[in-house]
């Protein structure tokens, strides 16, 4: 490995754009993610002093040189906790400008956008932004209500708290499951080819269970030491972690109140509407909460957030997602709680509308890092079984 000292001749000469502050906060990123990620991580690895933070600088020393599928496959690996760079005694203001946060969020765009299926689409990630997300939504909705209007049920009497009375099941359980399924099959190929682009590697038992508790928990938002992560300031705090949390486990009890009130209409033939008590009722209730609840924390942190903390020009795609996710879960307890009222056509419409915006922007928004991080955190789990070779860390 080449010695710090000439890395550091390579990171001056590099970051000459960089050395005022004041030129560097206006100064536009360099063009090639890659390459600052490499020069970065060159830096990086001679001085590992964050070495214990997260899972990037211990899979970082396994490596002598970065190029591309490493660099992808470490920027995947980051959760963005923002702990390096508060303890980098490179990071700007300093003249070598290092910031992982920034540069690694960089990558994991250029990631989505290449592993997008079908690829043509990858471009739609730098256009995924929160008022194409609000519109869209606000467009189907519309649609939706219009058609209502023509028909003559948006204004008439209460269908019992029957859905289906205002849009057929049929219409609604095909064109959602159509929608829904494209989503996953792009997502699937998309992770497909990130994971083939790491090279061969084929996980056992144990590995999976490690992946598979990093996911769930979210252990890497714990800035390496527990504490959590560090947002407008250098104070630690689990606040991302938790409400990371609350969203990811929300919408996953909405999901599931789905699979439930299928298994009720096709198995037990019993239709909607469901009691509040009901199995797939207090499901959706309890994770739409949570989604409230983990979206508004989320929305605050981000617009809270130091602007040396990720990419800026992704903001509108991270808000984008926010909102649709908010906007789900908003409608659809509006859509429980007055379910059996004169509005309830109107809500269904709205709510409706969220869904699919959401499900037609999922496979091309921020809703890609799951499935990268999680390939990336399971590359992780394998590799960390295997003899470190170049004996560069204590792991």
């Amino acid at each position: 490995m080449q010695q710090l000292e000439s890395l550091m001749r390579e990171a001056r000469a590099a970051a000459a754009p960089y050395a005022d502050a004041d030129a560097r906060a206006s100064t536009p990123e360099r063009d090639d993610p890659e390459q600052e990620a490499s020069r970065i991580l060159q830096i990086c690895n001679a001085c590992r002093y964050c070495e214990g933070f997260c899972a990037v600088f211990p899979a970082m020393t396994r490596r002598l040189q970065f190029d591309a599928p490493d660099v992808h496959y470490l920027a995947n690996l980051c959760h963005n906790c923002g702990a390096c760079l508060h303890a980098c005694q490179y990071a700007p203001p300093h003249e070598f400008a290092v910031n992982v946060p920034r540069t690694m969020a960089r990558v994991r765009l250029r990631t989505y956008a290449w592993q997008a299926w079908p690829r043509p689409l990858g471009a739609l990630y730098a256009r995924n932004g929160l008022l194409v997300a609000l519109a869209l939504a606000a467009g189907i909705a519309a649609f939706l209500l219009l058609a209502l209007a023509l028909h003559g049920s948006l204004a008439g009497p209460p269908a019992a708290a029957n859905f289906y009375a205002v849009f057929a099941h049929g219409l609604l359980a095909w064109t959602f499951t159509a929608a829904f399924g494209w989503a996953l099959l792009a997502l699937g190929i998309g992770a497909r080819r990130f994971w083939r682009e790491l090279g061969p590697a084929v996980p056992g038992p144990a590995a999976l269970g490690d992946a598979a508790g990093a996911v769930a928990t979210l252990r890497y938002l714990g800035g390496g030491h527990g504490e959590g992560c560090n947002n407008e300031d250098d104070a630690f705090s689990l606040a991302r972690r938790h409400f990371h949390q609350a969203t990811f486990y929300g919408f996953g009890l909405c999901f599931a109140a789905t699979v439930v009130a299928t298994g009720y209409h096709y198995l037990l033939h019993l239709e909607a509407p469901y009691a509040y008590t009901s199995v797939p009722t207090l499901l959706g209730l309890v994770g739409g909460a949570l989604m409230v609840l983990g979206c508004t924390g989320l929305l605050g942190l981000n617009l809270r957030r130091h602007p040396l903390q990720g990419d800026p020009a992704q903001r509108p795609m991270d808000l984008g997602f926010i909102a649709l996710l908010l906007a789900v879960a908003l409608s659809g307890l509006a859509l429980a709680a007055w379910r059996a009222a004169p509005a309830m056509p109107a809500l269904l419409a709205l709510h409706l509308g969220a869904v699919m915006a959401l499900f037609l922007t999922l496979p091309y928004g921020k809703f890609a890092h799951a499935p990268m991080r999680a390939a990336a955190l399971l590359r992780w789990a394998v590799e960390r079984r295997q003899p470190n070779r170049l004996g560069l860390s204590e792991e």
